[in-house]
């Protein structure tokens, strides 16, 4: 039997919400073995002057521990 660990993250792009998804899993998998799958909790953006700056995510990527 399979024991898996969410860790919560929050990455950020001032290209798209796509893109900061990639980031934060491509960040992720760095450090984070075994993942298998992610839930995009929260978007958020960042505006300056009228215009978006940045694009956030908070995401919860769950991975299966090693024995």
């Amino acid at each position: 039997m399979a024991v898996a660990k969410v860790a919560e993250i929050t990455s950020s792009s001032t290209k798209s919400f796509e893109d900061a998804v990639h980031v934060g899993i491509a960040r992720a998998g760095k450090k984070l073995e075994n993942i298998k799958g992610v839930w995009i909790q929260e978007q958020k953006l960042k505006v300056d002057g009228g215009k978006i700056t940045e694009y956030r995510v908070n995401m919860k990527v769950t991975f299966v521990l090693k024995d």
